[in-house]
């Protein structure tokens, strides 16, 4: 049996994924904006937006420092609680629901954070495109979108091919933060992880800076367990 036709424990899972499939998201981009989120991202984005091309620290935040990345920021409660606690980093949150974008800019503006910075965009080419390799000290994927009917584990961020990329972008010793309230997207993660073999994985201990509100609160309140999974890049 080849890596791309396991699956998991017990029969029970999809596959592997080992490539990047044309077209295949890992969100749903459904929203309508409101009279309030149009005028948030016309008069905030502007102060908190990157320059186009090639992410560039010192022409992006005016300093050269610790650059993260969170990927599906929601409405910015952990990205605006990691820049309080962590104001030598710079902090990129990459978001495509332009509501939470707004709410995640006027969130940022009344805790006064300036190490913040938003992208409205799918990360997969933001990473790509724009991102050098081997230049960010650390990516964080928490509650991401767990895609939990069989047929479309395909859409879970954490694939091969995306860990592959992460992989790339972060410097040796770099970490990726997953936390995640779905046991089953828990259980994805770790094959994933375990299969690509760049990983050394501590599991429980969660980020003390990091909010207990959004899709963690929903989580405990519906009785699930929220499962963390730090990361860190073997050199």
């Amino acid at each position: 049996m080849t890596p791309s036709e396991g699956t998991a424990a017990g029969g029970a899972g999809p596959g592997l994924d080992h490539a990047p499939r044309e077209g295949v998201r890992t969100f749903t981009p459904r929203w309508r904006n409101s009279p309030l989120t149009d005028e948030r991202m016309a008069t905030l984005l502007p102060g908190r937006s990157l320059p186009e091309g090639p992410l560039v620290p010192v022409e992006a935040f005016g300093r050269v420092g610790p650059v993260v990345v969170e990927i599906g920021s929601g409405h910015g409660a952990a990205a605006i609680a990691y820049c309080r606690a962590h104001p030598e980093t710079d902090l990129v949150a990459l978001e495509v629901h332009v509501p939470g974008v707004a709410r995640m800019l006027a969130a940022a503006a009344d805790a006064g954070v300036r190490n913040l910075w938003v992208h409205p965009g799918d990360a997969l080419p933001f990473l790509t495109d724009r991102v050098a390799p081997a230049s960010l000290a650390a990516v964080h994927l928490f509650f991401p979108d767990p895609w939990p009917k069989k047929k479309h584990a395909k859409r879970r961020f954490v694939q091969q091919h995306t860990l592959d990329l992460v992989a790339s972008r972060l410097v040796p010793g770099g970490v990726l933060l997953v936390a995640t309230d779905i046991a089953e997207y828990a259980a994805h993660a770790r094959r994933q992880l375990a299969h690509h073999g760049r990983w050394d994985v501590v599991e429980g201990e969660r980020p003390p800076w990091r909010p207990d509100d959004g899709f963690e609160a929903k989580g405990v309140r519906a009785g699930r367990t929220v499962t963390e999974l730090t990361c860190t890049l073997r050199p």
